[in-house]
């Protein structure tokens, strides 16, 4: 199929909690015409599908709801009707959708599931046990009858199972894990063990109801951001304020933001001062300071004063949305080790099938064993041998990984990159707002027959109105010290050398050394003094009064307030770090020294991304950390490139990686999260193996039979996925 032809369009799938779900729908979506490719996300609840001509999407939500689940477009409402979450398959029935408009939809988050004792799979499973119950009761009152009142109830909970197998089996996949129940069911009512094979079939419905419950929780792990975000907002229009509904704000809207609200969309504040708590966003501990000219994210709690904010981004652009969607489609992008488990279950499930029948036939008819004894040992490596849980053991743990980082600022984009972190041998850093603020302040101010205060308010009256990062750090700096600034006339720049004004009738200028040597004398301390701050990567500003010098002011990007603690946390983890800028060589000295990093300065982008490639030849597994723009060649080149806090676009949309609010001890936290997972999956492939052997052992050997097999299948899945959850909690950071 061409390229030009393909497209893509992406359901939601509702009823998915195992692996098992999604090898099935694949398989079966995969062989309607015009489909290309299929993948299935069982933690995001969706489906992607790639395709050309002759593809109908009527014919994808026919497919996958007679297998017994709910499905629709991404963009479509959701149904009214609700598929019971299982892996035993017992959904409620979902009429096929009608048709929608078929391109790629932004991801959105699946509407929550019903309560798991709401659901139809629940109802069979109280249906089962109650029948089991009565089939007992009966037994014993009419022992004649045992065998026909505990077949009835084992169909109760059998037939649904059996029915999907079978339609598993149409639409090309005849190995699941129904089919597996199925034949163990059946051939244990052949030699007898109706009674038995009853309650295997109650226990398996009881073990799928809690992998719902389970995945529930992976999938809310991420989609509960969207619960933070106000369902209204105070709109001002015309004088007024009137409240409508958060989604239907649009940019430019002006919005009131009371005290104590959760503010309803990304925007820039136009009017108050106020503390907000970022926290439910970026992670971040503390509440920050917003003044007008500040950006505020949707979803973060205003403190102590009214805002007057301007929306910047529609609701389903706001930075929840997109965290969302980054974080979903992070899900459905499988990692090396998932894809490797993937492949390998598609070849194992038929290999348990033989085994069961080796182990059914082999010592009856070589060493002339009891027929009975064996079939009843085969059945149960059936129920042994089911996949789920060693499927479910990586993508669980990469969901909850993605999930997990996203609600620490960290955004990685698909499981290979959350995979590959741990491997990181160098992180090279940008320098300007990487591993500095990304705003000069006011460092040194000296005063020459003048006071500093004196300095600092000329200098901030002939800067007044400048947008220029020096001029704002010089009014910041006066601002915070309370100085009256002048008010300045006839001002105008001075191209290549800085700002001239008039101040109380006197000739005001705040020049470079360069440009204050040509207009006037500068003695040899104040020569000295000068270089000395330029040695140590400050920039240097000269105030001249009618031509004559009367102060001199240094400013310089300091060092974010978390740079050592992070590469210190970097080199305890053995991995070392850089620093590729392209700023001159003693300002990019100046910020490496106290960090102890090797600087690389002087560079022009694709020089960044040569000294990358550089050090990849030689072995090192590369992280880059940019602002995302500037960086691109050297993000691209590099194994895994992270952009780093700054405009939310960048941090969304460039990079491989993304640290939301900017922190330089983040990076090691990303890397230690990568870690954590890969050693969590890690123990679900030990969880999921080791029980399949210990059952295995024990059935051959007789000590165990039907019934303890599905804690081989059923048990483990619960085991990993709850091992998976770990992966969320806060202590782990």
């Amino acid at each position: 199929m061409s390229q030009a032809s393909s497209a893509t369009t992406r359901f939601r799938v509702e009823g998915m909690d195992c692996a098992s779900c999604a090898l099935k729908i694949e398989t079966a979506v995969r062989r309607l015409p015009g489909v290309a490719a299929a993948s299935v996300s069982v933690q995001a609840g969706t489906l992607i599908v790639e395709h050309g001509q002759g593809f109908e999407a009527d014919r994808v939500t026919r497919q996958v709801a007679g297998l017994g689940y709910g499905v629709r477009p991404a963009n479509a409402a959701s149904p009214t009707t609700q598929a019971a979450p299982c892996c035993a398959h017992a959904h409620a029935d979902h009429a096929p959708a009608p048709p929608h408009d078929h391109s790629h939809a932004p991801a959105a988050v699946a509407p929550a599931a019903a309560p798991w004792w709401r659901s139809r799979k629940a109802r069979q499973a109280v249906i089962c046990g109650l029948a089991i119950v009565l089939a007992w009761m009966s037994g014993r009152i009419w022992p004649a009858s045992d065998l026909w009142v505990f077949l009835a109830a084992l169909l109760v909970g059998l037939l649904p199972i059996a029915r999907r197998a079978l339609a598993a089996a149409r639409a090309g996949a005849p190995f699941t894990i129904e089919t597996l129940m199925t034949i163990a069911a059946v051939g244990a009512v052949a030699i007898g063990a109706a009674e038995e094979a009853a309650a295997v079939v109650f226990l398996f419905l009881i073990g799928e109801i809690l992998e719902g419950v389970a995945a529930s929780r992976a999938r809310a792990s991420i989609a509960g951001l969207t619960a933070l975000l106000p369902k209204t907002a105070l709109l001002q229009e015309d004088g007024s304020a009137r409240e409508v509904p958060a989604e239907t704000l649009i940019p430019g809207a002006v919005i009131l933001v009371r005290p104590g609200d959760r503010i309803a969309a990304d925007g820039l504040v136009l009017e108050g001062e106020s503390a907000v708590d970022e926290a439910p966003v970026t992670g971040e501990s503390m509440p920050k300071l917003k003044a007008p000219g500040d950006t505020v994210f949707a979803g973060t709690i205003n403190g102590e004063a009214g805002l007057k904010v301007e929306v910047t981004a529609a609701a389903a652009d706001n930075t929840i949305a997109r965290i969302v969607k980054l974080v979903e489609e992070a899900q459905e992008s499988k990692a090396p080790t998932e894809r490797f488990i993937d492949k390998f279950s598609r070849y194992y499930t038929p290999l348990v099938l033989v085994a069961g029948a080796l182990v059914a036939l082999v010592p009856p008819l070589v060493y002339g064993q009891a027929w009975g004894d064996w079939t009843y040992r085969g059945l149960a490596v059936l129920l042994i041998g089911c996949p789920c849980a060693l499927v479910i053991s990586t993508p669980a743990a990469i969901a909850a990984g993605l999930a997990a980082g996203a609600r620490r600022g960290l955004l990685m984009k698909g499981g290979a990159v959350l995979e590959r972190l741990r491997q990181a041998t160098l992180v090279a850093f940008d320098k300007t707002g990487t591993l500095t603020e990304g705003r000069p302040v006011v460092t040194d101010i000296v005063g020459l027959g003048r006071t500093d205060d004196d300095v600092l308010a000329l200098a901030a009256a002939v800067e007044t109105g400048s947008s220029h990062p020096l001029a704002t750090a010089i009014l910041s700096a006066a601002g915070e010290r309370g100085l009256a600034v002048p008010p300045v006339f006839s001002v105008k720049a001075i191209p290549g050398q800085g700002v001239a004004g008039v101040v109380d009738g006197v000739g005001i200028a705040l020049v470079s050394p360069r440009a204050a040597t040509e207009r006037s004398i500068l003695l040899p301390e104040q020569v000295a003094r000068i270089a000395a701050f330029s040695d140590d990567g400050k920039t240097v500003a000269v105030l001249l009064i009618n031509g004559a010098p009367a102060g001199i002011l240094a400013l310089r990007d300091g060092l974010r307030s978390d740079a050592e603690q992070g590469i210190r946390a970097l080199r305890d983890m053995g991995i070392s770090a850089a620093m590729l800028t392209g700023d001159n060589p003693r300002a990019a000295a100046a910020i490496a020294a106290p960090l102890g990093i090797e600087a690389h300065a002087g560079l022009l982008p694709q020089d960044k991304q040569r000294q990358v490639l550089a050090w990849q030849s030689e072995g090192q597994v590369v992280l880059k950390v940019g602002d995302g723009i500037n960086d691109a060649p050297a993000l691209a080149a590099a194994d895994i490139g992270i952009a780093m806090g700054g405009g939310t676009d960048v941090a969304l949309e460039t990079a491989d990686a993304a640290i939301l609010h900017g922190r330089v001890a983040d990076v090691a936290r990303m890397v230690r999260l990568s870690r954590q997972v890969m050693q969590n999956i890690a123990q679900n492939i030990a969880i999921a193996l080791g029980l399949k052997a210990i059952f295995l052992v024990t059935t051959i050997a007789s000590i165990t039979g039907l019934w303890p097999a599905i804690l081989a299948d059923t048990g483990a899945t619960v085991l990993v996925t709850l091992n998976a959850l770990r992966l969320l909690s806060p202590r782990l950071d």
